[in-house]
C-alpha cells in the first residue's frame, strides 16, 4: 500500500469519525454496531455462495470478505473492530493486513463469534435477522433503523478522495481484463475462455468478481444480464458485449465494451462507433448541478438520433422518443450509482432520504439525483435487438426498418459503459 494511499484512507477514516458523530449527536445515539453480515449455506447442503460484507463495514476497513465480525462507533472515541478469527485447520483464518491504517482501531481478534456490548441509547445496522435468537436477544439496541440507514447511505454516496482512487485503481485492474477479451476474441474463443482471459488478466477469481461478469457472444450481447458461458466458439463472430469488472480494497469497477467481429454486417460496426460516441458526449454532459434524470432523456434524443443516421429509423429523431422507440432499442437506465456497491446506495432517494422513484415512463432509471460533486456514476449508453420488445411494434405503422434490425439481430446489441466522477468543474472519467 503506498504512503500516498494510506494517507488518504487516513483522512476518509477521520472524514467517518467526524461524520458519525455528527449523525449519532443529531439523533441522539451514543453508540452505534455495524454488523459485517455472513454467508448462508445453500438449502440442504453444507456449502455456501460467495460472500460479501456489509457495505457500511466495508466502508470503514475496506475488507470485502469479512464474517461474523462487527464495528462499534461512539462519539469522540476510537472505533471498536471486533474480527472474527477463529482457530480452524479447515480454512486460513482471517488476517489483518500489515498495513498503518489498522493501527488508527481498537482490534479485537475473537475466536468464538461474540455479541458487543453497547452502551447509553444504541442502534445496531446490518442482516441483524439472521443472527441465531441468542446473539438477536443480546443485542439491546434498535435494530437497523431506517432513518439511520438512509443517513448513513447519504454519506457513502459522496466519495471521499481515498475512495475515489479505490474506484480508479480498481478501473486500471478491470481494463486489463477487458483488453485480455478482446484479444480472446479476435483469437476466436468461445464466452467460457473470453471469461477465463478476463480474470487471469484483471487477477482475479470467479468468486472475487463485484458482479457475475456478461460475456455474451452474437445474440447474447442482447441479454441485458446473460448469464451463462457457452464452452464452444460459435461457427461466425459477429458480436462481443464483456460487461465486467473488479474491486480493489471494496471498492468496485463496472465497465462494459462491444465488439464487431469480422462476420458482422459493417452497420454493427458503424453503431459500435456511434455508440462509443454517444458514451462520450454524455460523459461531457456530468458536472455538479446536473439532473441525472435529464442526462437519461438526453440520451434518448441522441438515440434516436442514431437510429435515423443509421437508417434503422425512417421518420425522425423526434418521433422515435415520443413513440417510445428508442425506449425499445434501449430498455435499461442511463446508469447508477457506483462505490462498494455496483448499483450503490441512495440513488433512489431524496438528500433527506425520502423516495425519490424512478419516472413511469423510464422504470429502470436506478439514479433520479441531482449531481453533486464526489458522486461516482456509471454512463452506459445501449442499443439492443431484443424479439421480445421489438415483435410487438411490427404489426405498426411505425417507419422501422425492419430487414435491417433483422440482418442485425444475430449482433445482439451495444453497451458502452464508463465509471465518471463527478468533480467541482465537471467529471473525472475513471475509466482509462
Amino acid at each position: 500500500m503506498s504512503t500516498t494511499l494510506f494517507n488518504l484512507q487516513r483522512e476518509h477514516i477521520a472524514h467517518l469519525q467526524r461524520a458519525y458523530s455528527d449523525i449519532l449527536t443529531d439523533h441522539g445515539l451514543d453508540s452505534l454496531a455495524i454488523y459485517s453480515g455472513h454467508a448462508s449455506d445453500h438449502f440442504a447442503d453444507d456449502h455456501a455462495p460467495p460472500f460479501q460484507a456489509y457495505g457500511h463495514f466495508m466502508h470503514w476497513v475496506g475488507l470485502a470478505d469479512v464474517q461474523h465480525s462487527w464495528l462499534i462507533i461512539q462519539p469522540g472515541e476510537r472505533p471498536q473492530l471486533y474480527l472474527y478469527a477463529p482457530a480452524d485447520f479447515w480454512h486460513l483464518p482471517t488476517q489483518l493486513p500489515d498495513e498503518p491504517w489498522v493501527e488508527t482501531f481498537d482490534i479485537h481478534l475473537c475466536s468464538e463469534k461474540v455479541s458487543p456490548s453497547l452502551s447509553g441509547n444504541a442502534v445496531v445496522i446490518g442482516d441483524i435477522e439472521r443472527l441465531p435468537i441468542s446473539i438477536q436477544q443480546a443485542l439491546k439496541a434498535e435494530h437497523h433503523p431506517e432513518r439511520i440507514v438512509h443517513a448513513l447511505d447519504e454519506l457513502r454516496l459522496f466519495k471521499t478522495p481515498y475512495e475515489i482512487a479505490c474506484l480508479r485503481e480498481a478501473n486500471r485492474l478491470a481494463i486489463a481484463g477487458h483488453q485480455a477479451s478482446q484479444a480472446a476474441f479476435i483469437g476466436a474463443a468461445g464466452e467460457l475462455d473470453i471469461q477465463l482471459a478476463y480474470l487471469a488478466a484483471s487477477r482475479q477469481r470467479e468468486s472475487n468478481v463485484p458482479y457475475q461478469n456478461i460475456i455474451g457472444l452474437n445474440e447474447h450481447a442482447g441479454v441485458l444480464h446473460y448469464q451463462h458461458y457457452d464452452l464452444n466458439a460459435p461457427k461466425q463472430r459477429y458480436s462481443l458485449l464483456v460487461d465486467a469488472g473488479r474491486r480493489f480494497r471494496g471498492y468496485c469497477a463496472d465497465i462494459t465494451r462491444t465488439y464487431a467481429g469480422p462476420d458482422a454486417p459493417v452497420a454493427f460496426g458503424e453503431l459500435v462507433t456511434a455508440m462509443h460516441g454517444l458514451k462520450d458526449e454524455l460523459v461531457k454532459g456530468v458536472a455538479p448541478g446536473v439532473n441525472f434524470l435529464a442526462l437519461h432523456e438526453q440520451m434518448h434524443h441522441h438515440l434516436g438520433e442514431i437510429l435515423v443516421a443509421n437508417d434503422l429509423f425512417k421518420g425522425t429523431a423526434e418521433q422515435a422518443v415520443a413513440e417510445g422507440i428508442t425506449r425499445v432499442f434501449c430498455p435499461h437506465g442511463l446508469g447508477h450509482s457506483l462505490g462498494l456497491q455496483v448499483h450503490d446506495v441512495a440513488g433512489l432517494r431524496h438528500p433527506d432520504g425520502t423516495p425519490a422513484p424512478a419516472p413511469e415512463q423510464h422504470p429502470a432509471l436506478r439514479l433520479t439525483r441531482m449531481l453533486r460533486p464526489g458522486m461516482v456514476v456509471t454512463i452506459e449508453p445501449g442499443l439492443y435487438f431484443i424479439a421480445m420488445l421489438l415483435d410487438p411494434l411490427r404489426n405498426t405503422s411505425l417507419p422501422i426498418n425492419w430487414p435491417l434490425v433483422d440482418q442485425l439481430s444475430s449482433c445482439g446489441g451495444i453497451r458502452i459503459e464508463d465509471n465518471v466522477a463527478v468533480t467541482e468543474s465537471g467529471f473525472d472519467n475513471l475509466t482509462p
